[in-house]
């Protein structure tokens, strides 16, 4: 049927034909230029528990210093806050210390050691890690790890918010480590979270943070990342993800790239329909081959086929 389709002979006038095609030709030019509608175009920030104080000025030391160097330490050292920059506070108390430390032996102690000094080839130690990567590995439900040997990716938090604070209380009372960092979306610039992003995050995760795949290892998505997931991150470079100072990322340019990463929930697509912002490459495939069932559809109504005599 579809042969006998594109052999027959046309019966429309040449006329019709022609203003047809130009009229479908203009209709799929200003469909694709619309923008989308960008009511939404910068997301809510993101409520959380842990509310950021002011940490004063002055060398960091006091609060734990870089990880122990004893065996089964972590390959990367948890940056610090730059001195001056805002912290995330987390609450802490004896009875708290006290369920952490049952919630630890029972769900983490297995492979982190019942000490924290971690296992050989199985679980670093988690001495002097800091509160920022326990919060980030808990609430983004990374941990515990059913396989030690599996690449970590985001669940559903196997613990609740008051169970999550009772373990950084626990780690924190007994490995010690730097505050956690924080991020205020607010206090950013869109402009340059967009080109920090750029910079240090897109060659992976992609310029709208749709996550992909490297070498070695799955790259997740950063939609549902918090500002404060998405500062701790940057400190503590999870998995194969580096981790960057406050040198090389300073505290406003962690807030804007915060404020980039919220703002990619509900992106403002300029050029017409965004292919759910999966990124340039596979947008240009698409729009070949919708080019190209175009022409043959136009070349089809404004053509004629010659029958031999």
């Amino acid at each position: 049927m579809l042969r006998r389709w594109l052999t027959r002979r046309a019966w429309t006038p040449r006329w019709i034909r022609a203003t047809l095609a130009l009229m479908l030709t203009s209709v799929a030019l200003v469909w694709m230029a619309t923008p989308a509608p960008s009511g939404a175009s910068s997301p809510p920030l993101a409520a959380e528990t842990p509310q950021p104080t002011p940490t004063p000025p002055g060398p960091l030391k006091a609060d734990g210093g870089a990880p122990t160097t004893l065996p089964n330490a972590p390959l990367k050292s948890p940056e610090p806050p730059g001195a001056g920059n805002p912290t995330t506070s987390f609450p802490s108390s004896p009875p708290l210390v006290a369920q952490g430390m049952a919630l630890y032996q029972n769900g983490c102690s297995s492979c982190h050691g019942i000490l924290l000094q971690g296992q050989p080839g199985v679980a670093p130690s988690l001495i002097g890690v800091g509160a920022g990567p326990v919060d980030f590995y808990l609430s983004t439900g990374r941990m515990p790890l059913d396989n030690p040997r599996e690449e970590p990716g985001r669940n559903q938090p196997a613990y609740t918010r008051t169970e999550i604070n009772a373990l950084i209380a626990f780690i924190t009372k007994v490995g010690g480590g730097p505050p956690s960092p924080a991020a205020n979306p607010a206090a950013g610039s869109l402009a340059v979270g967009f080109h920090q992003f750029v910079d240090h995050c897109a060659g992976c995760h992609q310029l709208v943070a749709r996550g992909g795949l490297v070498v070695g290892a799955y790259v997740p998505a950063l939609q549902q990342a918090t500002a404060l997931q998405v500062a701790e991150a940057v400190r503590m470079g999870p998995y194969l993800m580096p981790h960057f100072d406050a040198k090389q990322i300073n505290q406003y340019q962690l807030d804007s790239l915060a404020k980039y990463v919220l703002w990619t929930r509900h992106p403002s697509n300029a050029g017409g329909w965004g292919i759910y912002n999966i990124g340039p490459i596979p947008e240009g495939i698409a729009a070949w081959f919708l080019a190209l069932l175009a022409l043959v559809l136009v070349a089809r109504l404004i053509g004629e086929r010659m029958t031999t005599e």
